[in-house]
């Protein structure tokens, strides 16, 4: 089976990417430093540990398991961390994502995947983006990620690297069988918050702001569960191997859920009530954040058929009740 060097693999969206690929007859080469992924998450494949600024140990990997594609998810992702530590993920993200292209042109793999962000689009309150979206991100989370981007053309221009990428907000659920799920320290996520406060592992939630122009007052955000996420990334592999070109795929289901919404269904699921608090709005919190995903559809027959509300709470919760993963 051919191999496939996830970068991630061992962190959240990784670990499911690379038993989608198993289950698609690939397998998956883990390369992580462990700083936000877990080993215990590494089931399907090798694990090589190491640093996207080791160059040195790149090439070692890259020689070792003579991948045919890179499937890049490894990343720092906090947006609050971002705006007080830019230099932190210009490092990290670009340099790291640099080191990255250039050992996989250097031992001639051509094919490479790349998990972007929707935050590359920066503030379009209350519309629905697409890949034609105009890119103005806000902080050093989303400006390293289109950075990458951009590397990928140049690079696609004079080595021939074709690419695909995906933007996307917010993802949840977990696998359904439990094997691996969402499992952060410290944890930022809506979903596995609101599981917390359900299972008496923090306190309360907080609602920051009621007040939007919404049908419930709070904000509503794009989820798209993790497993119709990881798809995409497959399929957007099996486009590359079939010979199409570099192409930008934004993946969303074009309406999204408000925090509320999250609140009420996890009850429902649960059967349990969510313990929570309201406080004022957040600075620069927009009222309405979701992207479409027609051309994903349309060219890569992508259907992201575990994407309600109800399907991402109820495997989540399966995980929440079984799944961690020791430090």
């Amino acid at each position: 089976m051919a191999h496939i060097l996830v970068t991630g693999g061992a962190g959240y969206i990784g670990s499911h990417a690379c038993k989608a690929l198993k289950q698609a007859g690939f397998t998956p080469v883990v390369y992580d430093n462990l700083i936000t992924g877990w080993k215990d998450a590494v089931k399907f494949g090798p694990f090589e540990q190491g640093d996207l600024n080791d160059r040195a140990r790149l090439d070692q990997v890259f020689a070792k398991y003579q991948p045919t594609a890179v499937m890049h998810f490894a990343a720092l992702s906090q947006v609050g961390e971002a705006m007080s530590q830019p230099g932190r993920y210009w490092a990290n993200n670009v340099g790291g994502s640099l080191n990255l292209i250039e050992a996989s042109v250097a031992a001639g793999v051509r094919d490479f995947v790349f998990s972007s962000t929707c935050a590359t689009y920066g503030e379009h309150d209350n519309v629905v983006l697409d890949e034609n979206t105009p890119q103005l991100p806000l902080n050093a989370y989303g400006a390293s990620k289109r950075a990458v981007e951009d590397i990928l053309t140049d690079f696609e221009a004079a080595h021939g690297l074709r690419s695909v990428i995906f933007r996307y907000f917010n993802v949840a659920g977990a696998d359904p069988e439990a094997d691996v799920g969402e499992f952060h320290r410290p944890e930022t996520h809506l979903v596995p918050l609101v599981l917390d406060a359900i299972d008496g592992k923090r306190d309360s939630l907080t609602i920051f702001g009621t007040d939007y122009d919404t049908p419930d007052g709070t904000c509503i955000r794009d989820y798209v569960h993790v497993c119709d996420l990881v798809d995409a990334h497959v399929l957007g592999l099996k486009w590359l191997q079939d010979g199409k070109g570099s192409r930008v795929f934004n993946l969303g289901t074009g309406t999204g859920f408000s925090v509320r919404e999250v609140m009420d269904k996890a009850a429902v699921v649960t059967g349990k009530d969510v313990p929570c608090n309201t406080g004022a709005r957040r600075a620069g919190d927009c009222t309405k954040l979701v992207s479409g995903s027609t051309r994903a559809a349309s060219e890569l027959g992508w259907e992201p058929t575990r994407s309600t509300l109800e399907t991402m709470i109820h495997d989540a919760w399966k995980w929440h009740k079984t799944g961690h993963y020791e430090a």
